[in-house]
């Protein structure tokens, strides 16, 4: 690990303005970050611990919704009382991310920022665009079985890693932010995460000093949520495909975490959902959502993968009647 200089925050201003340095990096939990400057992927010159910072309450907002401060740990925000009630997509996807050991140190902020889990963005020996810009990508030609199907680019093919963040999206939550110059911003999730493009070592929309303060969940849609998670092995194993989904008749929603950059969510597929019989449901809203999938010969596995996990989800709802 290389050397680096230190501070503690005590305010989210202060934060914001500590981190302006090139090089600068927020650290919370740790859980991704410590890993990554232990092998020499991440580099930061200077750390500004933001663990101690107000940042860790979930409240009720004037509409309805929830705010989760960034700081609050997976473990609490998977436990609270209106995350299972009224958000148990939310709940379902935090608890079968990781280990409870990592789920009681990793941040809600944290989680948003993971970095990827491709094997070349983590063997330094190799080359990886994201790692080294302009390097290449290892990937295209080796081993992709893991990596994403849509929202790619020939620069990078990796896939965004959180199971949290899938739920989020499908809950239309958004992410509110502190400018280094005092300002606030919400943003949706589809405008925090960058596609990979040309520039695939740019992930998010964040700018220099820019910190994540907490999410925004909308009011509750109300509705069945499921949360369905295939992977190698029954834990602590990241996605292979998953599917998060709000059941609600002609209004239901649907996002898929494991198939691209960030987690996916097409409008076209919620439509076809509405339109198709429960038949032809899981297959028309796959289509719909991977219309431009360009998978490798290695991964083209999850897109028939993603069909049967929708397939099971929907069958197992009109049978049961699904369960909050």
């Amino acid at each position: 690990m290389r050397a680096f200089t230190y501070e503690r925050a005590t305010t989210p201003e202060a934060a914001a303005g500590a981190t302006l340095a090139e090089g600068a990096k927020f650290i919370a939990g740790g859980t991704n970050l410590l890993d990554l400057m232990k092998l020499d992927i991440e580099r930061p010159a200077h750390l500004v611990d933001i663990s101690r910072l107000e940042l860790n309450a979930v409240t009720d907002t004037a509409d309805g919704g929830l705010h989760v401060g960034a700081l609050v740990t997976n473990t609490d925000l998977a436990s609270h009382p209106r995350v299972r009630a009224d958000y148990a997509v939310l709940s379902r996807a935090i608890v079968a991310g990781a280990s409870g050991q990592i789920r009681n140190k990793a941040t809600t902020g944290g989680n948003l920022l993971q970095r990827a889990r491709c094997p070349y963005f983590y063997d330094t020996n190799l080359p990886c665009n994201k790692r080294e810009p302009g390097s290449g990508c290892a990937a295209l030609t080796g081993l992709s079985r893991p990596l994403a199907v849509i929202g790619t680019s020939d620069a990078c093919i990796a896939q965004h890693p959180s199971d949290m963040a899938v739920a989020l999206r499908v809950l239309d939550a958004t992410v509110n932010t502190l400018k280094a110059d005092g300002t606030g911003r919400t943003l949706a999730l589809d405008d925090f995460y960058r596609l990979p493009g040309d520039t695939p070592h740019l992930e998010t929309t964040l700018e220099a000093g820019e910190l994540i303060t907490g999410v925004t969940l909308p009011p509750p849609p109300g509705g069945t949520h499921v949360y369905r998670k295939v992977r190698d092995r029954a834990s602590y194993a990241f996605a292979l495909v998953s599917v998060a989904a709000v059941l609600n008749g002609r209004e239901s929603r649907f996002a898929f975490g494991g198939v691209a950059p960030r987690p996916w969510r097409d409008p076209a597929a919620e439509k076809a959902a509405a339109d198709a019989g429960p038949a032809a449901r899981a297959r028309a809203v796959i289509d719909a959502a991977f219309a431009d999938a360009r998978p490798t010969e290695q991964n083209a596995f999850k897109l028939p993968l993603l069909r049967r996990t929708l397939s099971a989800v929907l069958e197992e709802h009109s049978t049961t009647g699904g369960q909050k």
